[in-house]
């Protein structure tokens, strides 16, 4: 599996497995554990996610050694704070059954962000988390954390799909050695994105799907990518994305599908943190 290096030297592989909106216990664990039979080494789920516990145990069924494992969760907005977000990651780490983590997130950048960070810091610091990083930071958050505080974020997981492809603040991520990350990598299938037509012709060309062109369109540009399926012949297509290369023309025909807006929610819009700083959840 093709890797990327981290900013404290940590190997992340490029690409792995989400787990959002598999809440049904019995089928996430299924899910996770076809992924690792299939070669899949990196999971990604949330507290949030609330599936953190099957995660867990497909991971200890799965008898691969824990170093040749990936694994990252997050913090949400309820847990936000410095002590807060320590039990947060304790209880995570007790639900997935592990000693530590590979990467730990800021979920969403409301709340207590920077008691948040102390936490996340200290947590690294302790090697209870190989790398720790931020989710949903838009280029300006991401430069004020940074600015401030002692770690830099390894990683910040951003909506990135054909449609938002966050050109420029990618490029704010790599003038700090911020590693971007893709989450809805196919936009969950918005704006028609499995039948358009640049993308339908570039996957034909290649004797390949639209969703492996897009994975592959993003791993050329270096970002991460966690896409999710629950169907066993979908993960195997989406791992599969390592024995073709995208031309640079097609890269350019790709780039004029870029909406620059997001398709889901604007972090700057009042109703949005409104909305999510509502969302509670048992811990």
């Amino acid at each position: 599996m093709q890797t990327v290096t981290l900013n404290n030297g940590v190997e992340m592989p490029i690409l792995g497995l989400g787990v959002y909106q598999l809440t049904e216990p019995g089928e996430c664990e299924r899910v996770v554990s076809e992924a690792l039979e299939l070669g899949y080494r990196s999971i990604d789920t949330a507290a949030s996610y609330r599936n953190e516990e099957a995660v867990g145990r497909a991971i200890a069924a799965s008898g691969i050694p824990r170093d040749e494992l990936f694994i990252t969760s997050k913090v949400w907005i309820q847990d936000a704070g410095e002590k807060p977000a320590r039990a947060a990651f304790e209880r995570s780490l007790g639900r997935l059954g592990l000693d530590y983590l590979d990467l730990y997130l800021i979920h969403q950048p409301m709340g207590d962000v920077y008691g948040s960070w102390r936490a996340l810091e200290n947590i690294n610091k302790e090697g209870l988390s190989r790398a720790v990083g931020v989710s949903n930071f838009y280029p300006d958050r991401l430069v004020d954390l940074i600015l401030h505080n002692e770690i830099t974020p390894a990683v910040n997981q951003v909506e990135t799909h054909p449609f938002h492809q966050q050109v420029e603040a990618q490029k704010v991520m790599q003038e700090y050695n911020v590693q971007i990350e893709s989450w809805g990598p196919f936009a969950e299938g918005k704006n028609d994105l499995f039948t358009n037509p640049t993308l339908t012709a570039i996957a034909e060309e290649h004797g390949k799907s639209v969703a492996q062109v897009v994975l592959r369109w993003l791993i050329q540009r270096g970002v991460v990518v966690i896409p999710k399926s629950a169907r066993r012949e979908r993960l195997e297509e989406n791992i599969n994305v390592f024995d073709f290369t995208l031309s640079d023309a097609q890269m350019a025909t790709i780039s004029t599908l870029d909406t620059g807006s997001s398709l889901f929610i604007d972090h700057n819009d009042v109703s949005a943190v409104t909305l999510l700083s509502g969302v509670k959840f048992n811990t």
